[in-house]
């Protein structure tokens, strides 16, 4: 059975940081290529795609966070990480990991970013 663990998440001010951890289990992780996606408020049935990381490490950013999002990933540790800076109101959203392209049936609970002063 697949699950995806995120976490990390909280309330953070404009400005500052999170990172966030995603475990993965019962896949071979480092068969995939891996995607942070998020959810914001009013588009509940929509899943963006802010950043992704291949099997060889290649990673490729949405617009909107490139410059201040950073992907990563630790295959010994079946373990993807989000390091976010330079937060702004409008990454407020539910943040998930996922294979990219996502598989519909792996997503988890997803963890809560809100920035807010």
């Amino acid at each position: 059975q697949v699950q995806l663990v995120e976490s990390g998440g909280g309330l953070v001010e404009p400005g500052g940081s999170l990172r966030l951890s995603c475990d993965a289990s019962g896949i071979i992780f480092s068969f995939y290529a891996m995607g942070w996606y998020r959810q914001t408020p009013g588009k509940q049935h929509e899943f963006e795609l802010v950043a992704q990381i291949g099997r060889r490490d290649t990673t490729k950013y949405a617009d909107s966070v490139k410059g201040r999002f950073t992907i990563s990933r630790d295959n010994a540790k079946n373990t993807l990480y989000l390091q976010m800076n330079s937060l702004k109101p409008e990454d407020t959203a539910v943040y998930y990991c996922n294979t990219a392209p996502e598989i519909p049936m792996y997503w988890g609970q997803g963890t809560q970013v809100t920035v807010s002063s």
